[in-house]
């Protein structure tokens, strides 16, 4: 994890799920996923969009050419844990592809337009990631 991720996460944590900086006022949750070759258990903090139930993730890393290391572990491990403000809970994560992908994807990119602009910057189709809480 980055230093910089270490210290959105204590913030993220000490705070109730507020954060400051270039990240104050965003909709952030904390993701952590299992390590798909590690099994280590691997934290990120992670902008989202409310579908629902649902929460709708988009896998840009800021339009880079290859998919996130959170992405590859839902893949491998698709029981996650997410915090979101100061619940924690339990969700499953699916990766849909197709039109149900583009659906997804119009609606992350019409609330939230910045990842728009990360797909202009890759030739890769950023895929987006649904967490649906698991309900004991």
């Amino acid at each position: 994890m980055s230093d910089g991720n270490a210290a959105i996460i204590a913030e993220f944590r000490a705070n109730g799920g507020k954060v400051g900086g270039p990240f104050e006022g965003a909709d952030l949750l904390l993701l952590t996923t299992t390590g798909a070759k590690s099994g280590a258990a691997r934290t990120s903090p992670l902008g989202y969009l409310r579908d629902g139930d649902r929460l709708l993730l988009a896998a840009s890393a800021a339009g880079a050419p290859t998919n996130p290391d959170w992405f590859h572990n839902v893949r491998a491990h698709p029981e996650v844990t997410v915090e979101l403000g100061v619940d924690t809970f339990p969700a499953t994560a699916s990766v849909p592809s197709g039109t149900e992908r583009d659906v997804l994807w119009d609606k992350v990119t019409a609330a939230l337009p910045g990842y728009a602009e990360y797909q202009k910057g890759t030739d890769r189709v950023i895929p987006v990631v649904v967490l649906k809480p698991v309900v004991p």
